[in-house]
């Protein structure tokens, strides 16, 4: 991308990051990074009686995939949507210490988020209240693997 300002023009990629690949990768970001993630088995849990209680909370009930979250999730398929999930959950949600707990999952943007809110997954407090998953500790990976699990299930019954 070139700009001009007077009589220089500039690269701005270059002015940017010196023509580098930035050396953080964004969390949902087109780059190059991989994140390895082994497939996670969706028919070892069984999440009706999860979904029963949810849907007697009308706050839980009134979250849904829109048409465009819909299609984003078609686009890049439930394979890698994993991946967003397993990296979003071991970064805002599994660490035993949350600064801003109660306020880390965004209500919108990426249809993880609107899981999490769906199935009582936003935060420690509700992650507790709804799965008996105690705060004050490190989630472990089994918890985390369990929490991946029922975003994918709640965002597949989505579609």
């Amino acid at each position: 991308m070139q700009m001009a300002v007077g009589r220089k023009t500039f690269d701005m990629r270059k002015r940017i990051n010196n023509g580098r690949k930035p050396v953080e990768g964004s969390l949902f970001g087109d780059d190059d990074f991989e994140p390895c993630m082994p497939a996670i088995d969706l028919s070892k849990y069984n999440f009706d009686e999860v979904f029963g209680r949810l849907a007697k909370s009308d706050f839980r009930r009134r979250f849904r995939l829109n048409d465009e979250m819909k299609d984003y999730v078609t686009e890049k398929g439930l394979g890698r949507i994993g991946m967003h999930a397993a990296d979003i959950i071991r970064k805002r949600l599994a660490p035993a210490v949350i600064p801003n707990d109660g306020k880390q999952t965004p209500m919108k943007g990426h249809p993880v988020f609107v899981a999490q809110h769906a199935t009582g997954c936003c935060c420690r407090g509700c992650l507790s209240k709804w799965h008996g998953i105690d705060a004050g500790r490190e989630l472990t990976a089994a918890e985390q693997e369990y929490v991946v699990a029922l975003l994918l299930t709640w965002i597949s019954r989505q579609l």
